[in-house]
């Protein structure tokens, strides 16, 4: 059985805006009927690591805000601290890193609470199901929360392929040893050919794997290497690449969804997911910078479903037409364009996964809400 995605595009006119279009979205879905008053409602997005522009805009973010106050709920927005260097790994740094882009209180009317506290530790257990994991460790304000709004910003991801509700929820929810529980099976590797000894991968490992040796060539140390894939995205030369081993390539994807699920059976029948298929950046928002989009502006999504929304953003991301001078710009007349920019990953893994495991289903109805 289909599950419904509610859809917008991005074309507006008087008096219906982008931000009304949220709105409108968040009604259809149906959110408010799930929230009481006086929940505690985590609002659970990425604010985006300084220097880059691709996330959610905070005017968007406050239109849901504003819809959850108005059943009498009280919002917060959240994310957990990262396991990779950087200006969100604790919780002063990524409270810092929220208002410089934008997420204060004047502008989006609810506090930023980073979700496993100050070190990255604050977290609860959760008892699932999984086939690769029987327990998770969710940040503790996300685990703690009465429900959830989950707003995920729709990218390319070099380890997943792309980032949605999955991994958005998945990834991002849980505390830093949960994020390296998941990372664990992937092993990159240096290509000797290709690296010029800059150091940078060395400065961004946060396990300390890293190093150059006298021949001028990194060096990954296996034994304190986390798996995080960090140092692949940081190296300018291309010259650090996973090593897919054998029945690891869907381990990272895997565990992800299996977080998912922990994370929605805290609050079952409580959560909502909007994915905003906007500035389709190849990397995650997770980096200081982003590169082009891959692909036009198209829209937004909503479902209560985390699955069929990922699942639908990622066709109308397939569909759509690969913009010149992006990362894709040779797979114009390419029917997967997410493959085309990570073609070692196969992307669908999580979606297939998260459907095993009853977190949803990859059959959904598309909606059409407010399209002008």
């Amino acid at each position: 059985m289909s599950s419904k995605v509610y859809f917008t595009n991005m074309r507006t006119r008087s008096g219906l805006s982008l931000v009304d279009k949220v709105g409108l979205l968040f009604d259809a879905a149906g959110f408010s009927k799930f929230l009481s008053r006086e929940d505690l409602v985590a609002i659970k997005l990425h604010v985006g690591e300084p220097g880059n522009l691709a996330y959610i805009h905070p005017p968007l973010v406050r239109k849901v805000v504003d819809r959850v106050k108005a059943v009498g709920a009280r919002p917060f927005l959240t994310d957990s601290n990262t396991l990779y260097v950087g200006r969100r790994s604790n919780a002063v740094d990524h409270t810092v890193s929220a208002l410089e882009n934008g997420f204060t209180y004047a502008t989006v009317g609810a506090p930023f609470i980073v979700a496993d506290g100050l070190g990255g530790h604050e977290h609860m257990k959760v008892a699932i199901e999984g086939v690769r994991l029987k327990e998770v460790r969710i940040g503790a304000a996300i685990a703690q929360a009465d429900a959830m709004i989950a707003l995920s910003h729709f990218k390319g991801h070099e380890a997943t392929g792309f980032g949605g509700a999955l991994k958005n929820v998945g990834m991002g929810s849980a505390s830093r040893t949960g994020k390296q529980e998941q990372h664990s099976g992937l092993k990159p590797a240096v290509r000797p050919e290709k690296c010029t000894g800059c150091g940078r991968c060395v400065r961004w490992c946060p396990a300390g794997a890293l190093s150059v040796g006298e021949d001028r060539k990194a060096r990954i140390d296996p034994e304190r290497c986390i798996g995080c894939a960090e140092c692949t995205i940081t190296c300018n030369n291309r010259a650090i690449r996973v090593q897919w081993g054998e029945g690891q390539e869907g381990s990272l994807q895997e565990k992800m969804a299996e977080y998912a699920l922990g994370v929605v059976k805290t609050k079952e029948g409580k959560c909502g997911f909007m994915n905003f298929v906007m500035n389709v950046s190849p990397q995650c928002d997770c980096y200081a910078w982003n590169d082009a989009p891959i692909v036009p502006n198209i829209g937004i999504l909503a479902s209560e479903d985390p699955v069929a929304i990922d699942a639908a953003s990622a066709d109308l991301v397939n569909h759509a037409h690969a913009l010149p001078g992006s990362a894709i710009s040779h797979a114009e007349h390419s029917a997967d364009k997410l493959a085309a920019l990570y073609p070692e990953v196969d992307w669908t893994v999580q979606l297939r996964h998260a459907e095993r495991i009853g977190l949803g289903t990859r059959e959904y109805a598309l909606v059409e809400v407010g399209v002008v």
